[in-house]
């Protein structure tokens, strides 16, 4: 065991676990580390043991639990308010799984593809008709997740604006009280749309979900907007992380950059890469209902445990030389989408995006280049999704 240490920190590398991990990057599979508000969790870093404790069942994401850890001030505002599939443990968390899944397999999501491309196109045309520079993250890396996602959902593009705002309070502030507004804001706003669209029906998921509430009498409007919510921020939020830090580090990347552009049959395995390397989300949360005999150590009832996907994902004894960029490695074990029953359920629409997005963009600009040096372009806190605030490129 290790000294504890503060949890989370931020990267100094945007595409790297912080350097302050180290301590307990060195003690896998599991350390002590301190939260915000000085409570010791533990911490889960070694990949065999996050794959054996995300399925445990004495582990719990029910978030109204009065033990349940919070890694910020932010997630402590908002942690009692019910927040579906991330925050419920079964038999409710199946229930509603087993709604969604239909809508995100992938045959659905394969059918999705023409459109996906389509948006992608278009993006990219916009850009480069107002280059040659752009700043990507507005330009293309957040829009191309936003109307994807939106066009599933079957939620109006034209509110973006409020929508993608809105999220950014609510994972990053910067006050604790914006976290509380930014919810309160989304939850009206789909109580608002859910009502709308009982009176003039569409034909996206919310679609599906309020005819079925119709037919079948669930989910209730409660559990419709908490629904929603998590599928409009998680299904924008992250992919648009992944593209933008994903292209940053390709460029900082070239010779890996160079074996992509010479064979793109390479990029589905660059975009599992990707996502193992770069671990946007990190910090799984669960807390424990019963004592867990683990790695000789006893994680107490009411213990919290936070899963640090960034050194999971970098744990040598699952991947040799982790802290490098290989497009032939296995990696299809990753934990950037989590483990067991709360694995993400959008990932088969990640990966997709993820391919078309960065296959596109550097098909269509064989000469793009960061318009500045990497040292100067800022990137996200280490409380939030990974990603880039900005990121300036020409070709």
């Amino acid at each position: 065991m290790t000294e504890s240490i503060a949890f989370p920190q931020d990267r100094t590398c945007p595409y790297h676990p912080p350097t302050g991990y180290a301590p307990i990057q060195e003690s896998r599979p599991l350390a002590r580390v301190s939260l915000y508000d000085g409570r010791k969790v533990w911490a889960v870093t070694g990949h065999h043991m996050a794959r054996t404790l995300l399925t445990e069942p004495r582990l719990s994401s029910e978030r109204d639990n009065d033990a349940f850890p919070s890694p910020t001030e932010r997630f402590a505002k908002v942690r009692k308010r019910k927040i579906a599939l991330l925050g419920v443990d079964d038999p409710l968390h199946n229930a509603q799984r087993r709604m969604l899944i239909p809508s995100f397999s992938v045959k659905r999501i394969a059918a999705l593809r023409p459109r996906i491309q389509d948006t992608v196109d278009r993006l990219l045309d916009a850009m480069t008709e107002a280059g040659p520079s752009a700043e990507l993250v507005e330009a293309f890396a957040l829009p191309v997740p936003s109307m994807v996602i939106c066009a599933l959902l079957g939620v109006p593009y034209a509110d973006h604006d409020f929508f993608e705002e809105q999220s950014r309070r609510l994972l990053r502030g910067p006050l604790p009280e914006d976290t509380q507004k930014a919810r309160d804001a989304l939850d009206a706003y789909f109580y608002a749309l859910i009502d709308s669209k009982r009176k003039a029906p569409g034909d996206g998921l919310l679609d599906e979900l309020i005819a079925r509430q119709a037919e079948e009498g669930g989910p209730d409007d409660e559990e419709l907007v908490s629904l929603a919510t998590i599928l409009l921020v998680a299904g924008h939020e992250t992919t648009a992380n992944m593209i933008s830090l994903g292209t940053f580090t390709l460029l900082n990347h070239p010779e890996q950059l160079a074996e992509l552009r010479a064979d793109d049959s390479l990029m589905p395995a660059a975009v599992e890469e990707l996502l193992r390397f770069l671990s946007i989300a990190e910090g799984l949360l669960r807390v424990a209902t019963a004592d867990i005999e683990v790695a000789g150590n006893t994680i107490r009832a009411g213990d919290g445990v936070v899963f640090s996907t960034s050194l999971i994902n970098r744990d040598e004894r699952a991947y040799p030389e982790a802290g490098e960029l290989d497009w032939h490695r296995p990696v299809r074990h990753h934990l950037a989408f989590g483990f067991g029953v709360h694995q993400c359920l959008g990932q088969n629409l990640a990966r997709t995006e993820l391919d078309i997005a960065l296959r596109s963009l550097f098909a269509r600009l064989p000469g793009l280049r960061l318009a500045c040096p990497p040292e100067e372009i800022p990137f996200k806190p280490g409380d939030t999704i990974q990603g880039m605030l900005e990121l300036p490129v020409t070709w």
